[in-house]
């Protein structure tokens, strides 16, 4: 696959603001562990090699059970993730896919079930960022590195 365009030197204004959202993603008081496995699994949804090749090396870096990354695509037939992780997984899947799902009543209740309305909305803007990224990385076939 050829690269397209470098998004970040082609709009630094519109990266700016792409990189303040991460910032203020990456102060959220939610785990850290967390976040990176929806980092993962929207990127898995999203076919976006260049961020799954970042963060599955930010998991692991973090202390990331490889199992869990291996098996995080199945994460709904594996014994491996706790009720809080599988309600942001779930809830993830639904964001991701929101024109197939509509954000359906019962992930959305799982999720609020797990997470105080605070912690929902930080999971929700932690949900949109991975898919702005992926829409770049995607869009624009940024590739990781060899």
């Amino acid at each position: 696959m050829k690269p397209r365009i470098d998004f970040y030197t082609a709009s630094p204004d519109a990266l700016k603001a792409m990189i303040a959202l991460e910032g203020a993603v990456s102060k959220l008081p939610l785990e850290k562990t967390l976040i990176e496995l929806v980092k993962l699994r929207t990127s898995q949804i999203n076919g976006c090699a260049f961020c799954l090749d970042m963060h599955s090396a930010d998991a692991i870096k973090g202390g990331e059970d490889q199992r869990r990354l291996y098996t995080l695509s199945a994460w709904r037939e594996t014994p491996f993730f706790t009720p809080r992780e599988r309600a942001a997984l779930a809830w993830t899947e639904s964001l991701t896919l929101l024109s197939q799902t509509h954000a359906p009543d019962e992930d959305y209740e799982l999720a609020a079930s797990e997470f105080s309305p605070k912690e929902l909305v930080d999971l929700t803007v932690a949900i949109t960022t991975i898919n702005a990224w992926n829409r770049l990385a995607v869009g624009f076939r940024k590739m990781p590195q060899a």
